[in-house]
């Protein structure tokens, strides 16, 4: 059994598509003592069959006393105005991460710096599923390596300030907080 640690403020959940990490971090919300917010990064596309029954999937394994808010952009404004009584489950970085793609180098880092900020100043609990993406063969579009380079670059960040960073793969927990330590704490 994992010992979860209810006192960290982010928590950062990663791991492949369909892995259970969007699961695994339900449950950590659930163990809170907090209001559970759950914030969707997606935009929603009616005319995606295939992600309409995915996010349904979702909705219908959250518990009803939860509330879901459909947020594609504005992440850094719920993060700063969450209350200290609040978890903020936010899934996910990814969806986060496509939503600003067309955005140039100096953009992207306010944005990055925006987020970051914010998750510095909240009172609330945080959980970010993220995924990873990479570890199989370079994606020969420039945008879709662009998409890998600034999701895989975001986590790093975020894992540094994180309480917890935990990888689910192939339906496992692993805590890489205890298992491992943050690459910056090594020098050339």
């Amino acid at each position: 059994m994992l010992n979860i640690n209810k006192s960290s403020k982010i928590i950062l959940v990663t791991g492949a598509s369909a892995s259970g990490k969007s699961e695994f971090a339900e449950v950590l919300a659930a163990k809170t003592d907090q209001t559970v917010i759950y914030l969707a990064t997606a935009k929603i596309n009616v005319e995606d069959r295939e992600w309409s029954l995915k996010i349904n999937k979702h909705q219908q394994r959250r518990p009803s006393n939860w509330q879901s808010l459909e947020i594609s952009t504005e992440l850094p404004i719920y993060i700063t105005e969450a209350l200290s009584t609040q978890c903020l489950l936010i899934d996910s970085l990814g969806t986060w991460v496509a939503n600003f793609i067309e955005l140039d180098e100096r953009e992207w880092g306010e944005k990055c710096d925006r987020l970051i900020d914010s998750l510095h100043h909240t009172k609330a609990e945080i959980i970010i599923v993220g995924e990873e993406t990479g570890w199989g063969i370079v994606p020969i579009y420039p945008s879709a390596r662009l998409f890998r380079d600034r999701l895989g670059n975001l986590s790093r960040r975020i894992a540094n300030i994180a309480n917890i960073t935990y990888l689910v793969a192939g339906g496992h927990v692993l805590n890489l907080s205890q298992l491992g330590e943050p690459l910056s704490n090594y020098e050339i």
